[in-house]
């Protein structure tokens, strides 16, 4: 059995960001865009830093200071700069070596500057002509803002290939698609043959592919899954379902075939089991639900990732699987896995609830709180939490109509 492990993504910033969840299926943007900045901004300003000068009363301080940031181009206005040629950050930021430019968002709080994110980039940046650019798209429809972005996908400026990146990443799957099919096939085709190509694009340039591409196009993906020289780790899943839209016969064959090799490194097991997640989520088009039932299935019996795909089961509400899913509380290879041990009473937990004919399932659940009832209990907390419904916002509760003459 493999062992999971995470993998860490560090970034060192001198100003931090929010990591709101991501959309598209096989992508994984951090941070808010830069046109999702701008509206929360109270002011944007692109310049150069010069003069950082640490705090007197608090040298060791990593931040506090001042910095003086000459004004090359104002991006979002505001009454506080208007007509200036410089400002002074409230904050310690030494040079980098590289860059002095930097493309900074400040709000005002309490009358006092707090420029809570900033950007490092090269003198020659097309940085502000980007973020110009997207803002004049920023009201337009999906697919041409997101044809926009596409442009700047693979930009060497890497704040500007980060934040495209992201506006796809944050995309729905329907807006996604709706400009995939116009994109050019032979761009992706490329940055997916480019060994500098970072590998956290393949899954959206691979995805990408699959609605825009060409049969021929599925051959030139296969020799690249098969070239022994490359590693689509990182992007396999996207990779997969691009092979998958164009050759669906030849693609689900390559998949299964995958997920029925217990040699495979985890990463890759996972990265197999959300492919068969999007077939059965978004494409039941292209390939039938019970094809990817039949997958998850497949990837069920195999103990290193089996306690994921029984969750799904149970997110899909296949009740009728319960004799399947049970079975596995008795196999050596599995039964000695908490996590799966979990996800098989979590499964028979929410079967019993749907279904009260469902003997099986509530048989398994009374012989597992006889057992030990404070940990069924706990799961079935649980479970309510999953389906109860978000409170609804603050001031937001219904009032009665005011009656005549009220």
């Amino acid at each position: 059995m493999t062992t999971r492990s995470l993998l860490p993504v560090l970034a060192a910033a001198v100003f931090l960001t929010a990591t709101p969840a991501t959309a598209c299926p096989f992508c994984s943007p951090t941070g808010t865009t830069l046109t999702g900045e701008v509206a929360q901004a109270d002011f944007i300003l692109f310049g150069t830093l010069s003069n950082p000068t640490r705090d007197p009363n608090d040298p060791n301080a990593l931040n506090k200071g001042s910095t003086e940031l000459a004004i090359d181009l104002v991006i979002k206005p505001h009454a506080l700069v208007k007509d200036k040629k410089s400002i002074t950050i409230p904050r310690y930021v030494p040079p980098d070596g590289k860059n002095a430019k930097y493309l900074v968002f400040f709000n005002i709080f309490n009358g006092q500057l707090d420029p809570y994110r900033g950007e490092a980039v090269p003198a020659d940046s097309k940085l502000p002509e980007y973020l110009k650019g997207a803002m004049d798209v920023k009201q337009k429809d999906v697919a041409t803002r997101l044809r926009y972005f596409f442009d700047y996908l693979e930009d060497s400026d890497i704040v500007v290939s980060s934040d495209a990146y992201s506006e796809f990443g944050y995309a729905e799957y329907k807006e996604v698609r709706e400009v995939a099919a116009k994109l050019p096939a032979a761009a992706l085709l490329k940055w997916l043959k480019d060994p500098n190509t970072r590998g956290s694009r393949f899954g959206l340039y691979g995805l990408l592919l699959g609605h825009c591409g060409k049969p021929e196009d599925a051959k030139a993906i296969r020799s690249l899954l098969d070239d022994k020289e490359r590693s689509y780790t990182s992007g396999l899943d996207g990779v997969v379902a691009g092979y998958v839209m164009l050759d669906p016969k030849a693609g689900w064959e390559y998949l299964t075939g995958v997920i029925k090799d217990r040699t495979k490194d985890f990463p890759v097991k996972y990265a197999a089991l959300k492919t068969v997640r999007f077939f059965w989520e978004f494409r039941p088009d292209v390939i039938p639900q019970a094809d990817s039932l039949a997958a998850l299935k497949l990837l069920v019996d195999d103990a290193d990732i089996a306690d994921m795909p029984i969750e799904d089961l149970r997110k899909w509400k296949q009740w009728d699987q319960t004799p399947f899913v049970l079975g596995y509380a008795a196999k050596d290879s599995h039964s000695g896995t908490p996590i799966i041990a979990r996800s098989i009473l979590k499964f028979a937990i929410a079967a019993s609830w749907a279904d009260p004919k469902n003997t099986a399932a509530a048989d398994y659940v009374k012989a597992a709180r006889e057992k030990d009832p404070k940990r069924v209990q706990f799961l079935e907390e649980v479970l309510k939490d999953e389906q109860r419904p978000p409170s609804p916002p603050a001031g937001s509760e219904k009032k009665d109509a005011p009656k005549p003459g009220g």
